[in-house]
């Protein structure tokens, strides 16, 4: 039954349909749980450095519920999805009930489509299609490739766009990361395409494709629900990927991984990503927390990922961290101390 706990991340998609139901004021309801109860819970539960023994973690591998509770993420997030654009379009809603969905819907997008599209787009098997279909609503799908084939080669280097800078503010990071990462997700795909002798025009240009579909989304959204249908489908999408960014942020402030003496960057490792082990971030979003032994073992799914004691720790959940983040002067004060000395680059 244990086992049965990351059913818990199901809890923020039901704020956001109680929101849709009862309107006013809790359509901020999302907002208040995510980002509010969850970081005040957070704050008395404790955290657990404990690993699964092998035995244990050969079970896990094998159980399928670990897989099926990532797969009804797809219709939880696409049904949300359209009950919000059906609800705004069949009701007079005030100004800022509509922003309070919008930041309902986005936050969605993010914890249960972003995550969740992470976690399966590391998997190369037809899951991976899963992943890129929960990337589409936050107009995102891009990051497929840009953190598959740029993103875990260079963590935590000047050249990752992803990897937030010593004393760089989260907005400023926004920014740079949301256009960084474009850029080099089409560098990826026209050196793909170069390796493979294919055309820029060619069926193999996945960036094309992912442009063609996401367009086709935003047109149907207009098409079925009239330009404020479109505009909260674009909104929301901007609020899912900032909740990625925001979480990137926190991942990697301010590590550096060093260069040897040929000039090349040492092997990535378990000191390159901040970890954490609060106990509710982990299960909310699929251990996304342990997120060091994630970039030292990609492969590895969330049900597996370790605890290392060399890593870096976050004082704090990520919920909690993400919140602490929008206030920089706070954010350097708690972080800063923390980053090791020989890794503080500007």
């Amino acid at each position: 039954m244990k086992d049965l706990k990351y059913i818990t991340a199901y809890t923020i998609p039901l704020m956001a349909i109680i929101g849709l139901l009862l309107q006013g004021y809790f359509t901020y309801l999302t907002l208040i749980y995510a980002f509010g109860f969850i970081p005040l819970l957070e704050l008395f539960t404790a955290a657990s450095t404990r690993n699964d023994d092998q035995p244990q973690k050969e079970e896990k591998s094998k159980n399928k519920l670990f897989d099926w509770m990532l797969y009804f993420n797809l219709p939880i997030v696409y049904g949300i999805l359209f009950t919000t654009l059906y609800v705004c379009h069949n009701t007079n809603l005030e100004t800022y009930e509509i922003v309070g969905i919008i930041l309902s819907t986005g936050i969605i997008l993010g914890t249960n489509g972003i995550n969740v599209g992470h976690e399966l787009g590391h998997r190369f098997t037809k899951e991976r299609f899963i992943g890129k279909a929960l990337l589409l609503p936050s107009l995102y799908m891009h990051f497929y490739i840009e953190h598959n084939f740029g993103h875990h080669l260079k963590v935590a280097t000047k050249e990752d766009p992803a990897t937030a800078k010593y004393n760089q503010p989260v907005y400023f990071f926004w920014l740079s990361s949301t256009l960084g990462q474009y850029l080099s997700a089409w560098r990826i795909q026209l050196n793909l395409l170069k390796q493979k002798n294919q055309s820029f025009l060619s069926i193999k240009n996945d960036m094309l494709w992912y442009l063609l579909i996401q367009a086709s989304y935003l047109s149907l959204a207009y098409i079925l629900f009239d330009f404020q249908g479109l505009k909260i489908a674009f909104f929301s999408g901007i609020v899912g990927f900032l909740l990625l960014e925001t979480i990137n942020y926190i991942e990697h402030y301010g590590l550096r991984r060093n260069k040897t003496s040929s000039g090349r960057y040492e092997r990535v490792r378990e000191i390159h990503s901040w970890n954490s082990n609060h106990s509710l971030g982990r299960i909310i979003l699929y251990e996304l927390t342990r997120h060091s032994d994630h970039h030292h073992r990609a492969s590895k799914k969330y049900q597996l990922l370790d605890h290392h004691d060399q890593s870096p720790q976050l004082p704090f959940g990520y919920p909690t961290s993400m919140v602490l983040s929008l206030l920089p002067p706070i954010w350097f004060m708690i972080m800063n101390k923390r980053v090791p000395r020989e890794m503080k680059t500007s």
